[in-house]
C-alpha cells in the first residue's frame, strides 16, 4: 500500500469513529498519554516544574489521545503547548471539532507525514505521543528516528503498536482479504470484508480468537483498520526493545506493569521462583509468551541514556499519591479484607490485602501529601508510610496508583 493509499483509507474511514457531540458527556481516556501517567512514569512526578509543557501527538487521527491530553493539562492548571500531525484532513477536521466542543485553546494543528515532523512541527517537544501508528509505516524505524529527532533532552515517548500473540488469526485473515478483494475501491473491499465475516468458519483462528471479540460488529473504520490494511506488522516484547534501540531508545516501563511481570502468569511458587533471574526485559519478554492475550504493547520510552530516576517512587511525607479512575471503588474491597481478586485478560490474579489499607485509599484525592493524609487520619508518620507502601505495591502495578510530588 503506497502512501497515498494510506491517505486515501483515513480519508474515507478515519479512525477511531468519533463524533464531536459526545464531546459534552465524556472524556475517552486511556493509555499511553495519561497525564498523570506520563507524569509518574516519565518525569518522576516532577512534570510541573516543565513549563510550557510541550507535547506532539504525531499520527493524532480523530483526536483520543489529543483531546485527553489537552483537558487533562487544562484541568490540571498544567501550561501545555500541544500540537497534532496526521495526514488526514478527514480526521484532522474530527479532531478540531472535539477540541473546539471543549473549548480549548493549547493546541495547534499541523497536517503531513510524521517522517517530515522536523520540517513540518519542528519541536522541540518533552512528551511524544505516538499511538497505534508506527507500525503502519513503510520503514517504522525511519518514522521513529524523526519523531527521536525533535524529542527534547529528557524527553520521552508514549507508544503502542501491535503484539502478535493477542492478533493471533488477524494476518492470515488479512491475507484471505487480499486475495478476495484485490479492488482498489474501498467499498467493495470493505462489502466484500462484511460478507465473509458473517460466515466465517467457525474453525477461522481470528472467530476462534475471544480478544478480538466479534468481528462483524465493529464499525467500518474499526474492520477496514484491522482487516484491510494492507500495511502492518506486529511485534514481540524482544523486537519491539531492538526496534527502539534503531534510535537510541529503551523501554521505561510496560503498561500495566502486573501484565509483563512474569510471575503473575505462573501459578507454581517454585517456579515463579525461576524468574528472579530475569533482567525485567527478559521477564516481559517471558509473561508475553505466558499469558498470549497481549494484542497491543503500550510503553514509556526514552534515550538510554536517559532512563534513570524516570519513575516515581514513594519519598516521604512530601509524596502526593493520585488515584487514576476505578481505583475508588475499591475501599469497600479493602475495608473487607482477605483476598483482591483481579483479572488480567482472563488469566485470574489474586492479592492478599493487607490491613488498613481502606481508609488510607478513601483519604488520597491526588491532591494531599502523605503528611496531610496521616494528619487527616490521625496516623504518625510511621503508619502512614508502612501502609502506603503496601497500598502502592498493590494498586500501581494495576495502573491504579500513580504518585507526582
Amino acid at each position: 500500500m503506497t502512501g497515498d493509499a494510506v491517505q486515501a483509507q483515513y480519508e474515507a474511514y478515519p479512525y477511531p469513529e468519533r463524533d464531536p457531540k459526545d464531546e459534552a458527556t465524556r472524556l475517552i481516556e486511556g493509555s499511553p498519554s495519561h497525564l498523570d501517567e506520563v507524569d509518574h512514569y516519565c518525569f518522576a512526578g516532577g512534570l510541573r516544574a516543565r513549563s510550557p509543557f510541550r507535547v506532539l501527538v504525531a499520527g493524532g487521527g480523530t483526536g483520543d489521545a489529543l483531546v485527553m491530553l489537552a483537558q487533562h493539562a487544562r484541568d490540571r492548571g498544567i501550561v501545555a503547548e500541544i500540537t497534532y500531525l496526521d495526514l488526514s484532513a478527514a480526521s484532522r477536521r474530527i479532531a478540531e471539532a472535539r477540541v473546539a466542543a471543549r473549548g480549548l485553546d493549547n493546541v495547534r494543528f499541523v497536517s503531513g507525514s510524521l517522517l517530515e515532523v522536523a520540517s513540518l512541527a519542528p519541536g522541540p517537544y518533552d512528551y511524544i505521543d505516538c499511538c497505534g501508528v508506527l507500525h503502519h509505516l513503510p520503514d517504522p524505524p525511519a518514522g521513529l528516528a524523526a519523531l527521536a529527532g525533535v524529542l527534547a533532552q529528557g524527553g520521552a515517548m508514549g507508544l503502542m503498536v501491535y503484539g502478535w500473540l493477542g492478533r493471533t488469526g488477524v494476518y492470515p485473515l488479512q491475507a484471505a482479504l487480499a486475495a478476495l478483494a484485490p479492488d482498489k475501491d474501498l467499498s467493495v473491499r470493505l462489502s466484500v470484508a462484511r460478507r465473509l465475516l458473517r460466515d466465517l468458519p467457525a474453525t477461522n483462528w481470528a472467530k476462534r480468537n475471544p480478544l478480538l471479540g466479534d468481528l462483524a460488529a465493529d464499525s467500518d473504520a474499526g474492520i477496514y483498520d484491522l482487516l484491510l490494511h494492507s500495511r502492518d506488522r506486529a511485534y514481540s516484547v524482544p523486537e519491539l526493545v531492538e526496534f527502539l534501540s534503531t534510535s537510541d531508545l529503551a523501554p521505561i516501563s510496560f503498561i500495566e506493569p502486573a501484565r509483563y511481570d512474569a510471575r503473575n502468569w505462573i501459578g507454581d511458587a517454585a517456579l515463579a521462583k525461576r524468574t528472579a533471574p530475569l533482567d525485567p526485559l527478559a521477564a516481559a519478554a517471558l509473561a508475553e509468551n505466558l499469558s498470549g492475550t497481549m494484542k497491543t504493547h503500550i510503553l514509556y520510552a526514552a534515550r538510554r541514556s536517559e532512563l534513570a530516576g524516570r519513575i516515581a517512587a514513594p519519598s516521604g511525607g512530601a509524596t502526593i499519591p493520585v488515584p487514576r479512575s476505578g481505583a475508588k471503588a475499591l475501599v469497600p474491597m479493602l475495608a473487607r479484607g482477605g483476598t483482591l481478586k483481579l483479572d488480567l485478560d482472563g488469566h485470574p490474579l489474586r492479592r492478599d490485602i493487607p490491613p488498613g489499607l481502606a481508609p488510607l485509599l478513601d483519604a488520597i484525592d491526588g491532591n494531599r501529601t502523605l503528611n496531610e493524609i496521616g494528619r487527616r487520619l490521625g496516623w504518625d508518620a510511621a503508619t502512614v508510610a508502612e501502609r502506603f507502601d503496601r497500598l502502592y505495591a498493590l494498586l500501581n502495578p494495576i495502573n491504579l496508583l500513580t504518585l507526582r510530588f
